[in-house]
């Protein structure tokens, strides 16, 4: 009975909320590596474009909760997505017409791209203190449970109870779901396969026919869903604080590089492997062990790695030690 509350614990603080964030991590991640693939530089912005989508969907989620719908046993946010998207995208766009295409018609090195892509950060944050300002914001609905932990302790009897939020198993699903069509889309059709071989020698690419406009305009496309989605997932299951997002780009940057940059494949890992990372190093495992060992040996302290407060310097140790012993990436492979 001790080893089944272990696990439960192990369950209930560890591995579900690393599959959570590691989901959230991973949509970051492939949109790093998309742009970096296909445009060629590293998009800073990347955090605070996610923050931009979700702030839409923050609002509209509002609004239609102020005209009393919902979306049921589901959170009303999901709802708001394909608004929020179009907002998004229409941003991206609105950014790569005044400012990305500038840069690219000129030829500009990527490390260019790359500054530039910080003075769009601090714009779009600009933008996101106007409209919303810099308070954390909830979802209202988004916080619903499928099991709670008393529930679950009086259904088995066990010590340990199990939460389980729905809008972790939403982030979960909604993440496979959505690499899945990505993955079928680059591999399985003629535009996927225009955007990988843009992405292999664009020179070449162009001999053959491929409209470079097109490959830019469905690459921004896909960007816009995959930050939108993903900053709304991770709002719903946090909450939505402006700002937080910026936080989040070093361990997105983290999972991409650690994947491989360039590689959606080792960027969507990458995501797993950091969430699990930052959660099982700073995990307090004293009542885990506790459960499973014998009452004399049983320890005094907390018996944690790192403190929670070091979150982040384990993505960036993580960072610095791919780039010293595999610059390439952990799942060095298939591009895009």
């Amino acid at each position: 009975m001790d080893f089944i509350n272990a696990i439960i614990l192990l369950l209930n603080y560890t591995i579900f909320p690393a599959l959570t964030y590691g989901s959230q991590l991973a949509l970051g991640a492939i949109f790093v590596t998309l742009i970096y693939g296909i445009l060629r530089f590293a998009n800073f912005a990347t955090g605070d474009m996610m923050s931009f989508g979700t702030m839409f969907a923050v609002l509209f989620t509002y609004y239609l909760q102020s005209k009393g719908i919902s979306f049921g046993f589901l959170p009303t946010a999901l709802l708001t997505i394909p608004f929020a998207v179009s907002m998004m995208i229409f941003y991206m766009l609105l950014i790569d017409k005044t400012v990305f295409s500038y840069y690219r018609i000129k030829k500009s090195p990527p490390v260019q791209l790359a500054m530039v892509s910080i003075g769009v950060m601090f714009v779009t944050q600009a933008i996101i203190r106007i409209i919303i300002g810099p308070t954390d914001r909830r979802f209202m609905d988004g916080e619903k449970f499928i099991i709670k932990a008393s529930e679950f302790k009086d259904m088995t009897g066990l010590a340990e109870g199990l939460t389980i939020k729905s809008t972790q198993i939403i982030t979960i699903l909604v993440t496979i779901v959505l690499v899945a069509i990505l993955f079928w889309f680059l591999n399985k059709t003629k535009t996927g396969t225009s955007m990988r071989a843009y992405s292999d020698n664009e020179d070449l690419a162009l001999l053959s026919g491929i409209d470079p406009k097109k490959v830019v305009l469905i690459t921004w496309i896909i960007a816009g869903i995959l930050a939108t989605i993903g900053g709304v997932l991770y709002g719903l299951d946090k909450s939505y604080r402006p700002f937080v997002y910026f936080n989040n780009m070093l361990p997105i940057f983290a999972a991409a590089i650690a994947g491989g940059i360039g590689n959606p494949y080792g960027a969507f890992l990458g995501g797993y492997l950091i969430a699990f990372a930052e959660i099982f190093l700073t995990y307090a495992y004293k009542k885990f062990f506790i459960y499973i060992l014998p009452e004399q040996l049983e320890p005094n302290s907390l018996m944690q790695l790192l403190s929670t407060d070091y979150k982040f310097a384990i993505s960036f140790s993580i960072l610095v030690i791919v780039l010293v012993f595999r610059p390439s990436g952990i799942f060095e492979g298939k591009k895009i």
